[in-house]
């Protein structure tokens, strides 16, 4: 059996090997970049430190931390606090690739360095009605008993408590499963760019 609790600060390595082996589209994704340290210093640790409050886990019986959901209560200010003071201590570690960045001649790091490079706060066109946004992530073993229903339904009590209207997430297109998912717990689909689905939710 599996519990849900809130985060605690010494669950960071649990959610990192977490996202890391989610990280290709629900897919383990160790190896597919040159750092493997990358997906989560973009996806969910950069969230615990700000936010603890709306991070919430799966932990087994014997201790095992499986599964989380991590959220920004508001996405224009949470961006800006990435680009202006999360970011900028990566900056050496992964400094902003050079030359073309269409696609066809750049890396999927490379790509991904990019995204955090050009993340900025206001950008998000959905962000007035719907301003928070989550990131969830299962390990195999922890799916299809439940437990992303209720680590949703933990962010969402905390969302309302906090007073906030509206909560969205964007999942790659690959990703099936997630895409079957958010509808049946009451997620909207909205026009998205190509290669991902937004979803989103008033709360």
């Amino acid at each position: 059996m599996s519990h849900i609790r809130p985060f605690r600060t010494g669950d960071e390595p649990d959610l990192a090997d977490i996202c890391l082996r989610t990280a290709d589209a629900g897919a383990d994704a160790t190896g597919l970049l040159d750092d493997d340290d990358l997906w989560a210093e973009i996806f969910v640790l950069p969230y615990v430190a700000r936010h603890p409050e709306f991070a919430f886990v799966v932990e087994t019986d014997d201790g095992r931390v499986v599964g989380y959901i991590v959220a920004a209560p508001d996405s224009a200010a949470f961006e800006e606090w990435f680009a202006t003071e999360w970011w900028p201590r990566h900056q050496s570690r992964w400094p902003r690739p050079e030359g073309d960045p269409l696609p066809v001649s750049a890396s999927r790091q490379d790509g991904i360095v990019r995204y955090a490079y050009a993340r900025r706060g206001g950008t998000q066109p959905f962000g007035d009605d719907y301003p928070a946004h989550l990131h969830i992530d299962l390990l195999p073993e922890a799916q299809g008993q439940g437990l992303g229903r209720r680590l949703i339904a933990a962010l969402e009590d905390a969302l309302r408590a906090a007073g906030v209207p509206g909560l969205h997430l964007v999942a790659s297109a690959e990703n099936t499963g997630a895409i079957a998912f958010y509808p049946r717990v009451g997620f909207t689909p909205l026009p998205s760019p190509e290669g991902t689905q937004v979803f989103a939710k008033r709360l």
